[in-house]
């Protein structure tokens, strides 16, 4: 039985031996380093759409969040106040996009959307910080709703 095992094991080591000067041979050797070349910009590129990709919804997020609370305010206030409502309602939202993503949140464009059948809104542009060089991405949110009006009894 030992005799099978040594005859044996010569065997397997005989195979792996040929079958390395076999790869040798082909030119297999240095293939890894080849894909790791070829592979890692791709996943580079992966991981960076990512993290663009979660920053550009964030920032609409803030942008949808901040557009809200500014036509809760212009909504609360337009019957009130005629014509302070706009800057009230730009004070909101500035105050929404300084705390939740100043950073994220680029140069916000903030106008009021004109009354129309007692409706007021804000409506928001912004430009988002990107990770790729050259490309400009801008996000937009707009809210509105009716002017609360407060009528007494009689």
């Amino acid at each position: 039985m030992t005799g099978l095992l040594v005859r044996g094991d010569k065997w397997v080591r005989r195979r792996v031996e040929t079958a390395r000067k076999e790869a040798a041979t082909r030119g297999d050797s240095g293939m890894t380093a080849i894909e790791f070349v070829l592979l890692t910009p791709v996943l580079f590129f992966m991981i960076f759409a990512t993290v663009q990709f979660a920053l550009y919804f964030f920032a609409d997020h803030v942008a949808q969040a901040a557009a809200q609370a500014g036509a809760r305010k212009a909504r609360a206030t337009a019957d009130e106040q005629p014509g302070a409502w706009r800057g009230e309602a730009r004070n909101v939202v500035d105050s929404y996009i300084s705390q939740l993503g100043p950073q994220l949140v680029l140069s916000p464009n903030v106008t009021t959307l004109q009354p129309e059948q007692n409706t007021v809104g804000v409506e928001i542009t912004a430009r988002v910080p990107s990770v790729f060089p050259g490309l400009d991405l801008t996000v937009h949110a707009q809210s509105s709703g009716p002017v609360e009006r407060f009528v007494r009894d009689r």
